[in-house]
């Protein structure tokens, strides 16, 4: 009677667990289904004369409501945070408005690592310390490099928003670890793409649209990559130093 009872309590633990990344899954599809229409370039243009006299009017709420919106975009991984990254350009300049966006960002990203770990991280983590062979050799590498391997995913921008928010869940790496490095690495690209927020008005006059890809050119990229490289450094000398050791 005991097993049972003790059965029936993990397994309300457990799906109790899984209730906010299932809340996050299901507000993504909602989210998706409501507002996948409304998130693009076109409705910040025909919307702009109104935002900015919102702003005008209600600078401060105009703050919150907008970094509130740019919280659920992330939180829910819905597709629009380029858009909300133009936007606070749009509306709040270079600077502060970076700050906006990667401060509401890291928000977001947050709350997808906090439900991650609560719903299985802990689990998937113990499990990779007590794997055998290539799988516990990864986490061992992961574990003695997190700083940098959570900067690298975070500044090369091939590696997708969601899974660099769902990656550092499953390996255990501590929170405020997570939002140190996700605020400081999402900085550069963030900086991209609000200044090209910033000088949407001259796009809206010449009636053209935003140059999304400016982000690969040559002189935005390799800054970039650099940064990333940089990253990669303690990895490197570590291996050259216990190859030394050898």
């Amino acid at each position: 009677m005991a097993d049972v009872t003790e059965t029936t309590t993990e397994s309300k633990s457990k799906w109790a667990r899984l209730l906010p990344l299932a809340a996050l899954a299901v507000g993504a599809v909602v989210g998706a289904w409501a507002l996948g229409d409304y998130l693009n370039f076109e409705t910040l243009r025909d919307n702009r004369e109104m935002l900015i006299a919102y702003r005008d009017a209600h600078y401060g709420l105009a703050v919150l409501a907008f970094m509130s919106f740019y919280v659920v975009i992330a939180g829910f991984s819905l597709p629009g945070a380029t858009i909300a990254t133009l936007t606070g350009g749009f509306l709040f300049g270079t600077f502060p408005g970076v700050l906006y966006n990667v401060g509401a960002a890291t928000i977001g990203a947050t709350l997808v690592f906090m439900a991650a770990s609560w719903g299985f991280g802990e689990r998937m983590s113990a499990k990779l310390d007590s794997g055998e062979g290539r799988i516990k050799a990864l986490k061992q590498g992961i574990d003695e490099n997190q700083w940098s391997m959570l900067f690298i995913i975070r500044l090369v921008p091939v590696v997708p928003f969601f899974v660099a928010n769902l990656i550092p869940a499953l390996v255990g790496v501590p929170l405020w670890r997570y939002v140190v490095s996700t605020f400081v690495g999402i900085i550069p690209g963030g900086l991209v793409y609000t200044s090209v927020g910033a000088g949407l008005g001259e796009v809206f006059a010449r009636g053209e649209t935003p140059d999304l890809g400016i982000i690969f050119e040559p002189h935005v990229l390799l800054p970039i990559l650099g940064l990333a490289a940089l990253a990669c450094l303690p990895i490197v000398l570590k291996r050259i130093r216990g190859k030394e050791a050898l």
